[in-house]
């Protein structure tokens, strides 16, 4: 009985427990769904603006991707028109780098001289100073100037006194310096003459003759001997006449020295002195 009375209170137990059990999973079940639906809503709501978030953020790219493409476009345009301005710019960079290089010489000379104006004026000022000076220095060198002048027009009209007298004293010595010359050539030019013609003479005679030898040694001895007087002869009269020759050479050099320390030109002469070329040249 008492374990039946037992058995009946667990059974009664395990009922209520049972149903409790049913009770809280179904309350636990109920809740389980209510939050279900709550995240599910949440999701919803959170997805859709999630969505419309990044929908918002598409069109926006979209239309910041437009706008750029459009900044890039003229962005391109620009690139090239400065692209277009650089070169126009550095051909006129090119063709102004001569005047710029000229004009830098003409700031560095016009630096120069502003450095140098304060030394010019004060030279300026001392240049004055002496001009006045010089003034008149110049005044008594004219003076001095006109005594010259009348000076030199006496010792002119005295070197051409002289001039006449030296040119005619010129021409006289050159007159008797070339007839003497042209005596001496024809006499030099008349011995070897007669001397050649000698030669042919005794040389025919020689082959004519047909003398011994001893005959033809003593002949030609003697006509050694006479070669050699003509020969002496001969040097001795070429000697006296490059003699000649120099001493005319020698006039004429100190001719042209006296008229070139009187101012007197060559050419006043009237005539050109001939020069004798020395014997052997």
């Amino acid at each position: 009985e008492t374990e039946a009375k037992y058995s009946k209170k667990m059974q009664v137990l395990r009922d209520e427990l049972d149903l409790r059990r049913k009770t809280e999973l179904h309350e636990v079940e109920e809740r389980k769904n209510t939050q279900i639906e709550e995240l599910m809503r949440n999701h919803e709501k959170a997805f859709s603006e999630m969505k419309n978030y990044y929908n918002d953020i598409t069109l926006k790219n979209l239309s910041l991707i437009s706008l750029l493409k459009e900044q890039m476009e003229e962005m391109k345009k620009r690139e090239n028109h400065l692209e277009k301005e650089k070169t126009d710019m550095l051909l006129q960079n090119k063709q102004l780098e001569e005047p710029l290089q000229q004009a830098r010489e003409q700031l560095f000379e016009l630096q120069k001289k502003v450095a140098h104006y304060d030394k010019d004026k004060m030279a300026l000022t001392n240049t004055k100073a002496h001009l006045k000076v010089t003034l008149k220095e110049l005044k008594d060198l004219q003076w001095e100037h006109e005594v010259l002048e009348q000076r030199f027009r006496k010792v002119q009209e005295e070197r051409d006194e002289l001039y006449q007298k030296f040119t005619k004293a010129i021409q006289e010595v050159q007159q008797k310096t070339g007839f003497k010359n042209l005596l001496l050539e024809r006499k030099l030019k008349g011995l070897l003459s007669v001397m050649e013609k000698k030669e042919v003479e005794l040389s025919e005679v020689l082959t004519a003759s047909n003398l011994d030898p001893s005959a033809l040694s003593l002949v030609s001895h003697k006509l050694k001997d006479v070669l050699g007087s003509k020969n002496a002869t001969i040097k001795d009269l070429q000697q006296e006449l490059a003699r000649v020759c120099k001493a005319h050479n020698d006039l004429l050099q100190t001719m042209e020295t006296k008229l070139t320390a009187f101012g007197i030109p060559l050419d006043n002469l009237g005539f050109k002195p001939l020069a004798t070329p020395m014997l052997g040249r």
